[in-house]
Formats: C-alpha cells, structure tokens, sequence
C-alpha cells in the first residue's frame, strides 16, 4: 500500500507531503458488573495522507495542505482520485508559506514501556483484577466497564527525507460506578495509562466508588457567595491548560496570547505557589516526524519554552518542537488535608469543567462537592462554579499529593483563595 500511494504521488507530480501509517493491535474487554460479556480482537492498519500545495496569492508565496485517509481496501484508481481532490482542495487553503520538517533513515524505536513485555492478553488480564479488585461492596459497584489493551506501530514518512517508526504500549478503558440507593446516581470515569499501572487504576475505582456513594447522599445543592474552592482529580489538569495553549505557537502568533520567553506567567506578585510544568515528550516523533524531547516549560512561574508545530514556529522563527500531549507540574507546598482548614467547598465532580484559554475563565456544574462550614461537611450536588485564573493564579494553592491521570502527571487538588459559586 505505501508503495501504491508514493507511486501516485510521482505521478501526480505532488512534491510535498507527509505520509502517516499506523498499525494496531488490541484485546477489547467489555464486562456487565464482573460477568466478561464480550471478548474482541482486532488489527487494524491505516494511513493518513497530507498533501501540500505550493502557490501565489497577491505576490505572496503561500503552501496549502489537505489530508485524507487511505485504507486496504481502497484500489489504486481510489487513492489516486482521493489524492487528486486533496490536491485540489489544498489551493484554496491559503496559508503563508512554511517549511516542513526535515530528516533522514532512522532506526525503529522499541517502546521502553513494560507493558511490552507481556503479551496483549496477559496486560489484559493484569488490568482486568485491578479494575475489579476494590468493587466488594454490594451498596455501591461497577455495573459496567471496558478495557482495550493497545500495540502501535507508527511510521512517519514525508516528501523531505524523514523517515521515523516508532512502537507504543496503551492500556486504558472506562467504567461506570452505580450506587442505587438512597438515590438512584452513577459515576463515569475513564482511564488511560502507557505503564500496567495497576495502584493508580485501582486508587481510582476505590476513589469512584467512594465519591459515587457520596454523590448518593447529596440532595441540595450550595448556597450562592464567594469561596474558597478546592478541585482534586482529574479536572486537576483543566487549569493547567491555559498555560499549555497560553504557550503555544498557534496562539501566540495570531495575537491571541502575548506569551513570550522570560515572561512571569502568575505575573510579578504572587502570595501562593509559584508554578514549575515540563512537556514530557511520551512519543518519541510528533506526527510531523519532529524529534520529541521533554522540555521545561515553566519553571518557578517563568515561561521557559514557546512550542508548536513546524508552521507556526515558522511563522514566530522559533524552533519547531512538535505538539505534546503530556505535562508534568511540580508538587506544591501543601498536603491535601491541610489544604482542607477552615471553611470550603472541595468539588470532586462535575457534570462538565471547561477552562477558556482565551480569557482564562473556568467553570462547571457541580455533581458533586463537599461543603465545609468550619465543623461540618455536607455532601452537596448542583450549582456551578465561575472564575478567573487572571484572578486567582497569584494566590493558587497546589497538594504535595501527586496522581497520574491522560496526559498529566502533577498535584493532585488545587485550592483558590476566592472563586464565585452559583448555588441556591
């Protein structure tokens, strides 16, 4: 197949491109409670092919892409029509010009992951007893639950000599906790690790199934004011992604973001923990074929490294770093229960937690929280809360306490001194 499509790229006289193939195996496991309901094995090969067309638009030169995807079955006559139309599509793209990554042969790359020394069934079944191992309780459990155990096989290829592959371990899957009574309430949760992380997964059905059972005994909702508002799990990680999109080509080059190098991030007062992120590269290639390295982005509050693709690295003539999927953030200065003083809402789950990149807002209903008055604590459910990171990250508190969640590796709660609650 990868000699049909660079076939039909010379004879279309397409110069530019970049050539995406991925190969995957998996063992898929889908249990009704504990009951193994369905057992699928599947492999799948695709590609995914980007064309870049080079023109002129008002004496300026331009270079616009298109992709597409190529699979097995398609025959010669398809790719080459399919690759036409992306052609054409690609001149009414009009980006300025950039230049794509280059490179040359490289050896293939061996995933470092111990899941790569067992088979796919063996992770599976490792997986699978974690899942389980903390549902014993009968008032609260998993009705539901699904497991994929993943093998890749990447190979990036494009029109300027690179020529990368690389394999990659996954084992993640979801589940839903249910707790009938008093109230009728079920959880969500999903997960995903590159290591047969079995603590974290059953730290986190342990959590769920704790939380859902709270969720249960919640019946009103907060009242409306000010508070101090702690965020624990995996919406954690939300705030953090002002930083990572603040930080990046794409946003910095429109004007959208006035990041640049050196900047102080919380700006020049700041009463609370000053904020350390490092990009962690998990892949070794991004999916332009740039080689991945972990980087520091923040350190102590100040912005170390401005990342991006190779277009808009270009257009800013900063290096292309290729986009990461992956943050670390240092541990704070204080541990979860002290975090817990005094009054406060410590909110475990939302129906939705968005963070804006644009204007730093933040905010979610909330599913459920627990309210503190001083002595008490009250499970509460409804409401929402709005703020501002602008506001708040100058006096942002993070827990000693780390956890490990997609794409993130960090505190594992974060406390703001003054956040607004719309209750009742």
């Amino acid at each position: 197949m990868l000699d049909r499509i660079l076939h039909a790229l010379q004879k279309n006289n397409i110069r530019h491109y970049l050539i995406n193939e991925e190969i995957t195996e998996s063992v898929e496991l889908f249990f009704i409670r504990k009951k193994l309901d369905i057992r699928r094995e599947k492999k799948v090969h695709d590609y995914s092919l980007t064309v870049y067309r080079d023109f002129e638009k008002d004496g300026k030169k331009m270079r616009g892409s298109s992709a597409i995807g190529i699979y097995n079955g398609m025959t010669a006559e398809e790719i080459e029509e399919a690759m036409k139309e992306a052609y054409y599509a690609a001149s009414f793209v009009s980006n300025a010009y950039y230049e794509l990554p280059g490179g040359q042969k490289e050896d293939f790359l061996p995933s470092s992951s111990n899941l790569s020394a067992k088979t796919l069934a063996e992770n599976a079944k490792l997986m699978t007893e974690a899942l389980f191992a903390e549902d014993t309780k009968e008032e609260v459990y998993l009705n539901s639950a699904e497991i994929f155990l993943e093998k890749s096989l990447v190979h990036i290829l494009n029109s300027e000599g690179v020529d990368a592959s690389y394999s990659k371990f996954t084992a993640k899957g979801e589940f839903v906790a249910q707790c009938p009574s008093p109230q009728d309430v079920e959880t969500y949760q999903s997960f995903y690790y590159d290591e047969p992380d079995t603590e974290a997964l059953k730290a986190k059905v342990k959590y769920t199934l704790e939380t859902t059972k709270a969720r249960a005994a919640a019946t009103t909702a907060p009242k409306s004011g000010e508070y101090k508002v702690i965020i624990s799990g995996s919406f954690v990680s939300t705030i953090f992604d002002y930083y990572i999109d603040r930080s990046s080509a794409s946003m910095v080059y429109p004007g959208y973001s006035n990041y640049t190098k050196g900047i102080k991030v919380q700006g020049d007062k700041v009463a609370g923990d000053l904020i350390s992120i490092d990009l962690i590269a998990k892949d070794p290639y991004s999916s332009e074929g740039i080689k991945m390295i972990d980087r520091a982005l923040i350190t102590k509050g100040e912005l170390n490294t401005l990342h991006g693709n190779s277009r808009f690295s270009y257009y800013l003539n900063t290096e292309p770093t290729g986009i990461y999927s992956h943050i670390k953030v240092d541990k704070g200065s204080k541990s979860f229960e002290d975090m817990k003083q005094g009054k406060y809402l410590h909110v475990v789950n939302f129906s939705d937690f968005q963070m804006d990149s644009f204007s730093g807002h933040f905010g979610g209903e909330i599913r459920l929280a627990f309210l503190c008055d001083g002595d008490t604590v009250t499970p509460v459910t409804g409401g929402s809360i709005n703020g501002s990171i602008l506001d708040t990250q100058g006096n942002i508190t993070l827990s000693t306490e780390l956890q490990k969640e997609k794409g993130y590796e960090g505190p594992f709660a974060v406390a703001f001194a003054k956040v607004n609650v719309a209750g009742i």
